[in-house]
C-alpha cells in the first residue's frame, strides 16, 4: 500500500477550490512531504464543475488520485461530492458544504439537480461531515471563506498534517488582509 495520501476537492467555479487546494498543498509541504497537485477547470469561469487533486507523501509520482484512493473528499457544493464519489477510498472522510449551486448544465436544461441531495449524501457516505460552511463564513464576515471553513472540517481526516501546519499554510496562501478571517474560518470548520 502506498504511503501517499490523496485529497480530492470539488465544487463550482468561483467557490475557491484552487485556493483550498493550495492551502492543502502548503500544509503538506510545511509538514515535510513531497506534494503534487492538479486542477481541472471545466468551465470554471461560468459556474462549471471544478475538481482539484492534492497528493502528498515521502515521494509522489503523479498529481492525480486514482479512483478509490482519496482519503478525504471535499465538496464545496452539495452535489459535487456525489459527482466525484468514486475517488473516495473505503472509510474515507467526506466534508460537504450544504450550499446549493445549480450547475450550468442544469440551468441549460441538460440535467436535473437532485431534490434529495442531503439524503443521497447520507446514504452514500458513512463518514460524512455535512455543514453549512457558507453560513458559518457569513457569520465570520465574508461568505467567500466557506472554502476554508470546509478545509477546517476535512482537516480532521488528515492526521498527518498538524493544526499548526494548516494555520501556517493559510497564512502563506491568502492575501495578508484576509489572514485573520481565514484563520477564524479554518478553526470554525475544525471545531464542527
Amino acid at each position: 500500500m502506498s504511503d501517499t495520501t490523496s485529497v480530492v476537492l470539488a465544487g463550482v467555479g468561483g467557490q475557491g477550490i484552487l485556493l483550498a487546494s493550495e492551502i492543502v498543498a502548503q500544509a503538506a509541504k510545511i509538514s515535510g512531504f513531497d506534494v503534487k497537485t492538479n486542477e481541472v477547470h471545466g468551465m470554471a469561469q461560468r459556474g462549471g464543475s471544478v475538481i482539484a487533486h492534492v497528493r502528498f507523501g515521502e515521494k509522489v509520482y503523479s498529481p492525480l488520485a486514482a479512483k478509490g484512493e482519496a482519503k478525504v473528499l471535499g465538496g464545496l457544493e452539495r452535489i459535487s461530492a456525489l459527482r466525484y464519489a468514486d475517488y473516495l477510498c473505503e472509510g474515507g472522510l467526506v466534508a460537504v458544504n450544504s450550499q446549493m449551486m445549480v450547475p450550468v448544465t442544469v440551468s441549460m436544461g441538460m440535467g436535473e439537480y437532485p431534490a434529495d441531495a442531503e439524503k443521497l449524501l447520507r446514504d452514500k457516505f458513512e463518514n460524512l461531515i455535512y455543514i453549512n460552511a457558507s453560513e458559518e463564513a457569513r457569520k465570520l464576515g465574508n461568505v467567500r471563506a466557506a472554502n476554508v471553513v470546509l478545509l477546517g472540517a476535512l482537516s480532521k481526516g488528515l492526521d498527518k498534517l498538524s493544526e499548526e501546519a494548516w494555520l501556517e499554510a493559510v497564512k502563506i496562501s491568502v492575501k495578508p488582509k484576509f489572514i485573520d478571517l481565514n484563520i477564524k474560518a479554518f478553526k470554525t470548520g475544525r471545531e464542527i
